[in-house]
């Protein structure tokens, strides 16, 4: 924490500090995001998080300034995108139709599908289903509905899907989340390499995706397009947790 000469929290000081934050977790939101959502929207929002942290926290409590701030930054974030319900039935149901071609390929071929395969089991060019995958923007692993609930609903809102769930005290839930940890490093694992090193990249070196693009030599549109595909497979691969 910055203070003034006075012994005073100095704000200004700490939002410049804390500015770099604020954009690394809004670079790292958007990639699961639709096109139409922009960063500085996100950026802008996570600042009024960052000043809120700055008013309400408090050391005694035990949780250090970044991770305090951490949680509210996104929480402002994600408060913002339940209001404006950012990712349109359309792009809810590319999706899930994505994961269901995934799921009858592997099941058919045993193996993970070709992105090519892909986009013939959907009846696409390879070219329009890139763009779809570009459209779509890989979106959160696991939905908290997919655990209670059948994959048939079409009718799951943004809300439920980020509905924050106290957990910690639960012995059934940490186990849940054990099992579903073990899966799910289970099926990243199944992944094609140059999608296993993506998501590595991303989700173990929070690495955004422009930096994940000049690592492998590719466009940053292209990360987006496999980043979306990882996410679809291993939607495919958990649906049964």
């Amino acid at each position: 924490m910055t203070y003034t000469a006075k012994g005073q929290l100095d704000r200004d000081a700490m939002i410049r500090q804390y500015v770099p934050l604020v954009r690394r977790l809004a670079h790292h939101m958007l990639a699961k995001l639709p096109p139409n959502v922009e960063l500085d929207d996100l950026v802008q929002v996570g600042m009024i998080g960052l000043t809120e942290a700055l008013s309400r926290y408090e050391a005694a409590q035990g949780v250090q300034f970044e991770t305090f701030a951490t949680q509210r930054i996104r929480g402002a974030m994600l408060d913002e995108l339940r209001e404006t319900d950012w990712m349109s039935r359309s792009s809810r149901k590319s999706q899930k139709d994505i994961e269901k071609a995934v799921r009858r390929l592997e099941q058919r071929l045993g193996r993970s599908p070709l992105e090519s395969e892909i986009a013939a089991e959907m009846e696409m060019t390879l070219a329009d289903y890139q763009s779809l995958l570009g459209k779509v923007r890989g979106t959160q692993l696991v939905y908290l509905e997919d655990m209670t609930r059948g994959n048939g609903d079409e009718d799951e809102s943004f809300l439920e899907r980020h509905e924050v769930i106290d957990d910690q005290t639960d012995p059934l839930a940490l186990l849940r989340d054990q099992r579903l940890r073990v899966a799910l490093v289970k099926a990243i694992e199944s992944l094609p390499e140059r999608e296993q090193y993506i998501m590595g990249m991303y989700y173990e070196h929070d690495m955004n995706l422009k930096e994940i693009a000049a690592v492998l030599g590719v466009t940053e549109s292209r990360v987006c397009q496999l980043h979306s595909q990882s996410i679809a497979r291993l939607r495919a691969k958990m649906s049964s947790h």
